[in-house]
């Protein structure tokens, strides 16, 4: 059984090595993915609707808010006078308005990240299929984000910027 194990462990150092030696040997480029998106022409276009999408709900929600205060300080005024029965289901009232505004709230969070997603996929895969293009007509086996700065070492790369850039038309 150790032996097995043995042979397994030195077979998967021999094809982990093969691939290492492999990728080195291969070119390695970059891009900074945030920069071309925020060149688009298309990224203003679609912050100009997601802003008018958001302030939809923005209003709606100032609305609200104006009715739970008016509500709590008409509540406030009157509260002395009220009786117990009456004041209780006034509580109840704001309390229950009070969950409704944030109930409202992260449903219309949810919608603006559901149209930012909706907006904003056509545009990056405009953007992936272009690097994936230039990356394919220069020969490179990888292209890295530099906008991520996840990698913490790597070896040399060539920036493909200029090139993604002339490929979706931005100067």
């Amino acid at each position: 059984m150790k032996n097995l194990l043995k042979v397994v462990l030195i077979a998967g150092c021999i094809v982990f090595a093969g691939t290492l030696a492999k990728a080195q040997g291969q070119k390695i480029g970059y891009v900074n993915f945030n920069a071309i998106i925020d060149q688009m022409p298309d990224t203003k276009v679609i912050s100009t609707n997601l802003q008018a999408y958001q302030q939809t709900f923005q209003d709606q929600l100032k609305g609200m808010q104006t009715e739970l205060q008016t509500k709590g300080t008409d509540y406030e005024a009157k509260r002395s006078t009220m009786t117990d029965a009456v004041r209780l289901q006034k509580e109840s009232e704001l309390t229950d308005m009070q969950k409704r505004i944030q109930d409202f709230s992260t449903m219309a969070q949810q919608k603006i990240d559901a149209k930012k997603d909706e907006y904003g996929k056509p545009l990056l895969d405009k953007v992936k299929l272009a690097i994936t293009a230039v990356a394919k007509e220069k020969g490179y086996a990888y292209v890295m984000d530099s906008s991520q700065g996840i990698f913490l070492v790597s070896p040399d790369a060539d920036d493909l910027m200029a090139a993604v850039k002339v490929k979706l038309g931005l100067k």
